[in-house]
């Protein structure tokens, strides 16, 4: 399944949380624990992920499980859909796009920050204040480490990366002295 088809069953859920003004972050849990029972459970995944084993009869153990799990009927309708179009198999990656377009929603970037030494948190509260500014956003920040950059920081938001390392600094001065 293309990351854009399970995009497409994100925007259409986080629609559906949105406009019943649902609290965004207990569907989340409810999300978090289904998916905690679909990994806990190769009976289960096996089951709805067996063609020989109709649609309906998915939705009726689905239904059966939800007595136990207690999903609110929009996150139980979002897994019969994906049942129904036997897509279940890709309720992983649909959850993945749906926190993603939620945090898209809230005007929260992720930002991947990779520096060559560990940043004390003061330095790191600075960091993310520009990366935030740069970005426009508030910024999750998934920190590394990574001394073959010698130096400095790299960030990468979505698909733009920002290099602001020694190591890049001296590839792009090598590129300066080649080429001139």
């Amino acid at each position: 399944m293309s990351s854009a088809f399970a995009s497409r069953y994100a925007r259409a859920f986080a629609d559906v949380v949105a406009s019943a003004h649902l609290n965004a972050a207990a569907m989340d849990q409810q999300l978090t624990d289904f998916l905690a029972t679909w990994d806990g459970s190769a009976e289960l995944r096996s089951t709805f992920e067996n063609p020989a084993i109709s649609a309906n009869q998915k939705i009726a153990i689905l239904d059966k499980l939800n007595t136990k799990m207690g999903l609110q009927k929009e996150l139980r309708n979002l897994i019969a859909v994906l049942i129904h179009n036997d897509r279940i198999v890709h309720v992983k990656e649909v959850a993945a796009a749906y926190r993603a377009e939620l945090e898209e929603r809230q005007g929260i970037r992720q930002a991947e920050i990779t520096t060559a030494r560990e940043l004390p948190e003061d330095e790191r509260t600075t960091l993310l204040v520009g990366v935030g500014k740069l970005a426009g956003a508030k910024i999750q920040p998934t920190f590394k480490l990574d001394k073959s950059i010698l130096g400095g920081t790299v960030v990468r938001i979505g698909s733009t990366v920002y290099d602001g390392s020694v190591r890049g600094r001296l590839e792009r001065l090598k590129e300066v002295l080649v080429a001139g």
